[in-house]
């Protein structure tokens, strides 16, 4: 099933790339495994995937002392400062900075690790309430000054979330503002600032039409989520 769902992503990605002139081979395709075993993770690294995402830090601590650096893990769920031991042992990427507080504990983790790490910004460009996520663009500019002046942190691009519904128009302007918002971070002299996480099971294939080089996909990939067992024990 994953290696036929794989399949299908990738030729909707290849199709949309192809419509906006752009190189499939640009996009990274993150396969988040919140909830899935070992495994179904073993099945994906057999079906080519080499990037996986996870959402809660411990998760991704257990899975990573099971499967080490077989895989690029990312770490992609909101992060608290007492879980960023965790996520900074295990991931590649952290998407999901959002202020100084949290990307100075990440700096000091790092530093014990004699780690760079690599980070995103995390931005609300829905304004909405119930997510987390810088919104003002003074705010994304004053906390990415504030990270190119760490040691250990390396600011490599932006990610974000697009409001849950139908209208394409909404879900394109969120993604659009990010694209825009990166490109005048790069003018402005942050030219590590490259790569733009955003698109999932529902919306990728607008988030490569407006720039995507990252997706996070789950359920297109894996199914529904069984939330009533034990991941441990799928």
């Amino acid at each position: 099933m994953i290696a036929e769902n794989l399949t299908r992503i990738r030729e909707k990605i290849a199709l949309h790339c192809d419509n906006s002139g752009r190189n499939a081979d640009d996009i990274k395709l993150i396969a988040v495994t919140k909830y899935f075993g070992t495994d179904i993770i073993e099945e994906a690294i057999s079906a080519g995937i080499t990037d996986f995402g996870e959402n809660k830090a411990q998760e991704l601590n257990l899975k990573y002392e099971k499967l080490g650096n077989k895989v690029t893990w990312h770490f992609i769920g909101t992060l608290q400062k007492n879980k960023v031991k965790y996520a900074v042992k295990a991931a590649e990427l952290i998407h999901s900075v959002d202020s100084i507080e949290l990307a100075d504990e990440i700096d000091a983790r790092a530093g014990k690790l004699s780690k760079i790490q690599k980070i995103l910004l995390e931005v609300n460009t829905s304004s909405e309430e119930s997510k987390s996520g810088l919104i003002t663009e003074d705010d994304v500019f004053r906390l990415a000054e504030q990270c190119n002046k760490k040691n250990n942190l390396e600011l490599s691009g932006l990610m974000t979330m697009a409001p849950f519904t139908d209208d394409e128009k909404v879900i394109r302007n969120s993604f659009s503002s990010l694209r825009s918002l990166k490109e005048k971070l790069f003018k402005n002299g942050f030219t590590k600032i490259t790569e733009l996480s955003m698109g999932m099971t529902n919306d990728y294939e607008l988030a490569v039409d407006e720039g995507a080089t990252m997706l996070r996909i789950g359920s297109a990939i894996f199914g529904e989520r069984d939330y009533s067992k034990d991941w441990r024990e799928i």
